[in-house]
Parts: C-alpha cells; structure tokens; sequence
C-alpha cells in the first residue's frame, strides 16, 4: 500500500512541475519587452571638487513673492517678483588687460605754441567792423577799465585832553581806475586857539601791481612845522590777509634826511551800521633833525579805537580815545619846547565820502 502511494507521488509531480514550468512560459510570453535605456552623456564636470567652491555673494537675494509661492514656482504655474534684475554678466572677466597694447598712455605733452587765437568777429559780418570796435571798447571800459574819483575824510575830528582842545583832519582825494590812479593825501592837526602844528600834502601816482596792492611814487611838502620841508616818497598801500588796511611809506627829504611812516587800520563791523576801528602809527628817522624837533629812531607812535555808527556809508559819526608818545630825542625835543610828549584823548568826529 505505501508502495503504491509513493509511485503515485512520483508520477504526480513531473506534471504538476510541468504545468507550472508551461505556465510561466506563459506569463513571459505575454510581458511585452521592456525599452532599452539610452546611455547617459558624459559629465564634463565629471571627477571635479566641487565642494570648495562658494556661492556667488554678490548674486541678488530672492525675495518671497506672497503670490507665487515657490511650490508654485516650481511648477511652472507662476513667475516670482524678484528686486532687482541679476547683473549682466561682464564679458571680459577675467581678461588680462595689461598685457594689451597700449594700454598705459606715455604722458608726453606736446611742445607746440598754443594756436593763435582768431582775429575775425562774426559780428564784424553782421554789424560792421567799426560799430563792433566801438562796442568792443565801450563793453572793455565798462567791465573794468572805467574812471573814478572819490573824495575821502578819514578822520575830521575834535580831541579833549586836560582842558585843551584840539582838532585833526586826515583824507585823499584820487582820480582814475583800477590800475592807474593819481591822488592827493592831507593831512593835520592842531590846537584851537594857536597856530596849525602840521600841515602835509602828498602827491602820488599809484600803480596796482597785485590784487588789492598798490605801489605809490609821489612827493611830500610839509607846509608846517617851520621851516618845510620836501620828500620824494615811495611806498605801498592795500588790504592784508583778512583785510587788515597797511600803508607804508618811505620819505626822502631835499635836505637828504629818510624818514618813513607805517599805517594800519582794521573795521571790526559789529552790526551793520556799528564799526569798531582799531588804529595804529608810528614813525621813524634815520637821523637827528633838531630844526623841526624829530630825534632819530623810532620818534613817535600812537594808537586809537574810534566806534563809528555808518548813517550811510558815506556819512559816519564816531567817538574813541587816542593815545599818543613821543620817543627818545623826540620826546626830549618837545618837552623842551614845552609840550607833553605822552597824551591820552577823548575824541569825537566823522568820516565822509563822496
């Protein structure tokens, strides 16, 4: 009996084997076969390090944009708004420009005289040569070659010093332009009641020779004190940095004495019409010169404020104190003749020009 059961076993399983070795057959049959997969292109960047390189930090940041997200973004449903568009990308980057040709210039300048400039005027084609010359100089004349005069009195004014009253005038009168000029100075003093001390006039032809520098040449008569004197003078006058006004000048007289003078001024403008003037002399010799009382050296000095209020700039009353010395022989020479060599004065006057 189990011999039988084994035989039968035995010849059951080819065909069960059989049948499922068909069946599979079968199924293959029926797959269709799979396309081939082409193969992929070779990576140029294959094999490279890529993990030193940075990103570019000067490539703009994308901004969110709240109506394209970038789940949207990604499917090609939206664009997103960005801040700025990304720089163009420069073609020579990385180009070495030294080493073109000329790429330095050699600086050379050329050695040739500038171009004559033109003598023709198209307005002479319009107008007329000799109504445009005519233009041209009346329009030179206007713009800085014009004349003028102007009469100045610096100081006219009236001194109080221990009950004596004296009085003082000092001004210039000129004529001409900005660079040739002739004028005349005055100037004197003296005590009311007596004699005039001093009595100067100047004759000066003056020349500018820098921007708000004039060279003076003239002559000097002392019509007072006695006996007079004449001086060929030669100096300078205009206005020092932050316009400080200098005057100095050097003095040969007939009988061959040198003297000179130097002068300085400064308006301290406290309002418009309010000006505080400090004011300071001195005058030197180079020898002794007895007949008029002047001692060599430094022979006297003084120095003043006066405070001025400009009704009009041509018009200006001020009141100040002057202080005045003598020095060395000089002083000698006046206390001898019976004046004070040291003084210290109220004064009050005006200033006027037209």
């Amino acid at each position: 009996m189990k011999l039988a059961l084994a035989i039968a076993a035995g010849l059951a399983l080819p065909g069960s084997a059989f049948a499922q070795a068909h069946q599979g057959q079968h199924d293959m049959a029926a797959e269709p076969e799979k396309p081939k997969t082409p193969p992929a292109e070779a990576d140029p960047h294959a094999g490279h390090d890529m993990s030193g390189m940075e990103e570019n930090p000067t490539a703009p940041a994308q901004a969110f944009d709240p109506a394209c997200p970038p789940e949207h973004a990604k499917m090609g449903h939206c664009t997103p708004k960005t801040d700025a568009p990304a720089p163009a990308a420069d073609p020579h980057a990385g180009h070495d420009m030294g080493s073109m040709p000329n790429a330095e210039q050699d600086g050379e300048v050329g050695s040739a005289p500038a171009p004559a400039p033109p003598g023709d005027h198209v307005a002479d084609s319009i107008y007329g040569a000799d109504v445009m010359s005519q233009s041209r100089k009346e329009l030179a004349y206007e713009v800085g070659g014009m004349g003028y005069s102007l009469v100045i009195l610096d100081l006219a004014e009236v001194g109080f010093h221990k009950g004596h009253e004296s009085y003082r005038f000092e001004g210039e009168v000129f004529t001409g332009g900005n660079i040739n000029r002739f004028g005349v100075k005055f100037e004197g003093e003296g005590v009311f009641g007596k004699t005039i001390d001093v009595l100067e006039l100047q004759a000066l032809y003056s020349r500018a020779i820098a921007p708000y520098w004039n060279l003076q040449a003239g002559i000097r008569h002392d019509i007072r004190p006695d006996p007079s004197r004449t001086y060929a003078v030669a100096g300078v006058e205009g206005l020092a940095p932050y316009w400080f006004k200098i005057n100095a000048a050097a003095f040969l007289s007939n009988k061959g004495e040198v003297r000179a003078r130097a002068e300085g001024s400064y308006d301290l403008r406290l309002t418009q019409e309010l000006i505080l003037q400090p004011r300071i002399e001195a005058n030197l010799s180079f020898q002794d010169i007895p007949a008029i009382g002047v001692g060599s050296g430094l022979t006297d000095f003084e120095a003043g404020l006066r405070l001025r209020y400009e009704i009009r700039q041509e018009f200006a009353p001020y009141v100040g104190v002057e202080w005045r010395r003598k020095t060395g022989d000089t002083a000698r020479f006046a206390r001898l003749a019976g004046d004070d060599p040291d003084t210290l004065s109220v004064v009050a006057g005006v200033r006027i020009w037209f």
